[in-house]
């Protein structure tokens, strides 16, 4: 059934998108500098990383809005607030919340939009659930492994990457520090997380 944008649960979804992705992104730049002060520099880009495409997809929902601009939209909902002192509890937390854009969330907004006649917004709730479950999976084998203390280390012979030189370390364990920089063990990213791998 085709309805009026200005008059839609669409347009409201729309809107409770954009605050839960602007504050997604922000939980993740706070969470970021927990992980810089922890010296786990490569988990805090990590955080920095999935932070830049919450804004992506934010400003993504705030485009579908542009119809409404110069308005004002009232909104109910809810939002979670993530204080946890570990960055594995963190991760679990981020982990969880994406979980429930994937699964819940942006398919019932996808489904509405869908029923209401509004293909373009149903098509980009569901694209993003995708992407959500992408951050979900990458959250969850992150805290897998800092509970698990298999970030710096493995039972086999196991590579990571200096995030500030590049220097690739086979191995165990990642170096303490780094052989060619000097920067500290807090560089190396694990082989699976390595980007544009050759």
């Amino acid at each position: 059934m085709a309805c009026n944008f200005s008059q839609s649960k669409t347009k409201e979804n729309l809107m409770r998108a954009f605050a839960g992705e602007s504050q997604a992104r922000n939980r993740y730049t706070i969470a970021a500098e927990k992980a810089e002060k922890s010296g786990m520099y490569t988990v805090a880009d990590i955080f920095l990383y999935t932070a830049d495409q919450e804004r992506a997809h934010a400003e993504r929902f705030y485009e579908l809005l542009k119809e409404m601009s110069g308005q004002t939209i009232q909104i109910d909902g809810t939002y979670p607030v993530d204080q946890q002192e570990t960055l594995a509890e963190l991760l679990r937390a981020a982990e969880h919340n994406e979980k429930e854009e994937y699964e819940d969330v942006y398919k019932n907004f996808g489904d509405t939009a869908k029923e209401e006649g509004f293909l373009e917004v149903a098509s980009a709730f569901y694209q993003i659930a995708q992407i959500e479950h992408i951050h979900e999976i990458r959250f969850a084998r992150l805290a897998e492994m800092l509970e698990n203390n298999t970030y710096y280390a493995s039972e086999e012979v196991s590579t990571w990457m200096c995030t500030n030189c590049g220097y690739i370390h086979e191995g165990k364990q990642a170096p303490k520090v780094c052989p060619v920089c000097r920067h500290e063990q807090g560089y190396f990213l694990p082989d699976e997380f390595i980007p544009y791998k050759g």
